[in-house]
């Protein structure tokens, strides 16, 4: 498995990877959830243009690699945020998330950034109790910035508040 930036040619892949990744969600009375569209490619090309959008890539037989998982992210006041990180199903529980968000936190560093932050849902195990184990705390919301205060008020706007959602942070 190999880290590193989506090239263009693989962004429709990474659609396709948000929308399988979406699907346990269902199993979780979440179908709003999994029937969500991914991220238009407009919006992941300028992630990729801006350096901000990561794959984790398998190798084929062939010689070439897929993606079977994807990380964007964006800088809100002191720390990377993690916009979107999604694994394929099938590729789930190989360390792939884990990967991609170290990848990230060497990039925050190197941009002297200093904490990944991201917004969750709590209930859900492969979401905040996931990020829990990989060090991140979840933060109260006196310890929200503003752009943090800004990304959860867009996330209502969108109806993510159906289910309990949090802020959480991990110190670099």
């Amino acid at each position: 498995m190999r880290i590193r930036p989506a090239r263009r040619s693989e962004l429709p892949l990474l659609q396709d990877i948000e929308r399988a990744a979406g699907e346990p969600f269902r199993t979780l009375g979440m179908s709003a959830v999994a029937d969500d569209d991914p991220p238009p490619l407009v919006l992941l090309e300028s992630y990729r243009r801006a350096g901000r959008s990561w794959v984790a890539a398998e190798s084929l037989p062939s010689d070439t690699e897929r993606p079977v998982g994807y990380l964007i992210a964006d800088p809100v006041d002191d720390a990377a945020h993690i916009e979107q990180v999604s694994v394929l199903p099938t590729a789930a529980r190989r360390g792939i998330g884990r990967a991609l968000i170290d990848h990230l936190a060497h990039w925050a560093a190197s941009q002297e950034l200093r904490a990944l932050t991201l917004t969750t849902f709590t209930d859900v195990p492969w979401n905040a109790p996931y990020y829990g184990r990989l060090g991140f705390r979840t933060l109260t919301d006196e310890e929200l910035t503003d752009g943090l205060r800004a990304i959860r008020s867009l996330e209502k706007e969108h109806g993510l508040d159906r289910w309990p959602r949090v802020c959480m942070r991990r110190e670099l």
